[in-house]
């Protein structure tokens, strides 16, 4: 049986909608049923299942499997519900990161290191947020401040952005569970995700479709590389924690400045 989870916290919005309709006496059973009634295939088109972890073969990794058989291999876990959960909400985006994996382990194989792109879509897969802003000069404001580690401007002095023209959707797995117990280190690999002003009017079923359907394609011509993301302490966002007092921001430890060359050079 599966720990309760809070859906009431807002780092859950973005797999709650697929969460109310999984049945906790059978999950993997509707989380197969759900896939196959969402009509979702892998990257070779093959139906997108989700099976017992025990069916997947020894030997095999679990991002070729994918890739080769659409199954999903499946253990009875939080880190394996919210993964779920994922394929169920951004079923494009999952498509095109098992396609980055596999592709990258028919060429190179299976090795101790993972190589540079398959290394960024595991990342991506366990611990990313999707920083969705307005496509104008406020919103690219915003996400340079993050970028480069101006907390305060960016949570304080723009927080009003946040809600209105800014949007913070989880879509790592390993980050959820994470937040099932949360505490003020937990930090996301972002990507930032300019949207236009219409995307902020629309319903929140057609903007998690318009994201899906969009980082999508973004990853499908145009890859993945670690520098593309920007860390992002998620109980940073404002209205994501209660404690978020000037002594909140001022913790170094957690919001730490941005290192530049003059630093590492004499660390």
């Amino acid at each position: 049986m599966l720990p309760a989870v809070d859906w009431s916290r807002p780092w859950f919005d973005a797999v709650r909608p697929a969460a109310d309709t999984i049945d906790p006496a059978d999950v993997i059973g509707t989380f197969s049923a759900r896939a196959a009634a969402l009509g979702l295939v892998n990257h070779a088109g093959l139906p997108v299942r989700f099976v017992p972890q025990a069916a997947l073969p020894e030997g095999t990794a679990y991002e070729e499997h994918i890739g080769a058989t659409g199954c999903v291999p499946t253990r009875d876990n939080l880190h394996d519900f919210f993964n779920g959960l994922v394929w169920l909400s951004f079923p494009l985006v999952k498509r095109e990161l098992n396609a980055l994996q596999a592709a990258q382990i028919a060429r190179d194989g299976i090795r101790a290191e993972r190589g540079a792109a398959r290394d960024a879509a595991t990342l991506f897969d366990e611990n990313a947020a999707l920083l969705v802003v307005l496509d104008n000069m406020q919103g690219h404001a915003l996400a340079d401040a993050l970028r480069n580690h101006r907390w305060r401007e960016a949570f304080v002095e723009r927080g009003g952005s946040f809600g209105r023209e800014a949007q913070v959707w989880l879509f790592g797995h390993a980050l959820m569970e994470k937040l099932m117990a949360p505490y003020k280190a937990i930090t996301a690999h972002t990507l930032v995700v300019p949207a236009p002003a219409e995307f902020f009017t629309l319903e929140r079923a057609r903007q998690q479709a318009w994201i899906d359907a969009h980082v999508a394609e973004r990853l499908r011509t145009a890859g993945l590389r670690k520098a593309d993301f920007t860390p992002l302490p998620v109980l940073g966002i404002p209205g994501w924690w209660a404690a978020q007092d000037d002594a909140f921001y001022d913790d170094t430890t957690v919001f730490r400045p941005k290192r530049n060359a003059s630093t590492l050079e004499k660390s």
